[in-house]
């Protein structure tokens, strides 16, 4: 049987002459999401898709945003039929593990080699130097996502069979699973999940899942490997892990702790959000979720355009940082943005170079840091310039949340996209497609990079 594949699969993938088609992987992953984008853009338009139609910008949002698994909306999705909705599911999952990992995933199982360009793009999002692993890590980290979904569709039909009964109950929990794991930020109403504010198992569970795929699919296959080889015990052993994991563990825990005590002291009086909460118990359940989901998914259990300014402000800092490196979240993520704590408290300590745990972090690494995030402050900045231009009626705060929610593919809105101008929507598109694929590409290109073969003489250069 594999055989008979590999036979019609040769063709496709390889001519006489080479290639059949020459792309950077750069280009591959760009062009991958648009063409993606563009298909499921055709798909949704469909007839019987959605209850009124769709304009072709509007489909060309909406599946943009499902396959850069953003979440922001200029339709509320349940004005969708069960078709449409299962388009934009589909397109979720594709976006969320990756149409890479997916392609590459299915190579392996019909015993192809991955290409090399391919190989190196993927050693990269995974953050694995050798080649070796990825194909192993690609079939665990696909049974992994869909048993964790399923896990999780399963404990929302807890809650929500009863309420909705079995069809409507079991497709809401499991969009909302798959949705919530790939950090997507879709929901099927129109005020997210703030109906289930107070609800400790909605919330437990839609935040474990997207907490657990803003990780990174690299520290999960870590950590299951450690697990296998020393039992559970070895939770409680940070040495046996990797730096990297130790990094992402210990920011991810720090960043949600002092999240959660920031939104607590500028939200519990707030009228708009906590303070219109009944306990206090559901007041500190909601703060946790605003704490942690800002980073990576985008669900909502208050009305964000309530929040204070200060709050506001922190909440888009979160959503510029990211969550894990090769998770399905975006952003500059974790591990650039400790990387560049790191080196300015070397700098200020008069070190040689930034340490984490014993360890020197290399220049290689702390020169990428500093180019993804200067990059995305340049794509931030340009496209809220171009927003102001196209949208001058909006304030200049909510403009700018919106387009740091696009970057950091995250989906918190102050409800402006809807009310955006079709420049300023497909100012969006473009936010949306580079915040997913932008920080991976530049990355590919910093890490293949060639040695020149000259050096220069040495210069120094007033700074500040």
């Amino acid at each position: 049987m594999r055989q008979r594949y590999r036979r019609y699969l040769r063709p496709l993938t390889r001519s006489p002459r080479g290639p059949i088609i020459h792309l950077s992987p750069p280009e591959i992953l760009l062009s991958g999401f648009l063409g993606l984008g563009m298909l499921g853009a055709c798909l949704l338009k469909l007839p019987g898709i959605h209850q009124q139609g769709l304009s072709w910008l509007s489909a060309l949002f909406t599946a943009t945003s499902a396959i850069t698994v953003t979440g922001l909306s200029v339709t509320p999705l349940s004005d969708f039929t069960l078709a449409g909705q299962t388009v934009v599911l589909v397109l979720i999952q594709l976006g969320g593990l990756g149409f890479m990992t997916i392609a590459a995933l299915s190579l392996v199982m019909l015993g192809q080699r991955l290409p090399m360009h391919q190989t190196s793009l993927l050693r990269e999002a995974l953050n694995r130097s050798s080649s070796r692993e990825i194909g192993r890590l690609l079939k665990i980290i696909t049974a992994f996502a869909l048993t964790l979904e399923l896990a999780g569709a399963s404990l929302l039909a807890l809650d929500w069979v009863p309420e909705y009964g079995w069809q409507e109950g079991l497709w809401l929990s499991l969009f909302h699973s798959v949705s919530a794991f790939n950090n997507a930020g879709f929901t099927l109403w129109p005020d997210s999940l703030m109906r289930d504010a107070a609800n400790p198992l909605t919330s437990g569970v839609i935040g474990i899942l997207f907490m657990t795929g803003g990780i990174g699919f690299a520290v999960i296959g870590e950590l299951r490997e450690r697990r296998r080889q020393h039992g559970w015990r070895v939770l409680l052993q940070p040495s046996r892990f990797s730096v990297q994991t130790r990094l992402v563990i210990e920011a991810t825990v720090a960043l949600n702790l002092l999240s959660l005590v920031v939104i607590l002291a500028l939200e519990w009086r707030n009228p708009g959000t906590l303070g219109a909460m009944a306990s206090h118990g559901e007041r500190l359940l909601a703060a946790a979720f605003m704490a942690i989901t800002p980073r990576t998914a985008g669900f909502s259990v208050i009305d964000s355009t309530e929040m204070t300014q200060a709050s506001t402000l922190w909440t888009m800092a979160l959503m510029f940082i990211g969550g894990g490196s090769g998770s399905t979240a975006s952003g500059i993520k974790l591990t650039t943005f400790v990387v560049l704590l790191l080196t300015t408290r070397a700098f200020l300590r008069s070190e040689p170079s930034p340490t984490l745990h014993g360890r020197r972090i290399g220049d290689d690494t702390v020169f990428k840091s500093i180019a993804v995030a200067l990059a995305a402050m340049l794509l931030i900045f340009s496209m809220l310039f171009g927003l102001t231009i196209t949208d001058p009626d909006h304030t200049f705060l909510s403009l700018a949340f919106e387009t740091v929610s696009a970057f950091g593919t995250v989906g918190l809105s102050h409800g402006l996209t809807p009310e955006l101008s079709p420049g300023g929507q497909l100012l969006i598109i473009a936010t949306m497609l580079l915040g997913r694929t932008g920080p991976l590409a530049l990355g590919y290109l910093l890490a293949t990079r060639s040695r020149p073969g000259i050096s220069y003489a040495r210069t120094e250069l007033s700074i500040g």
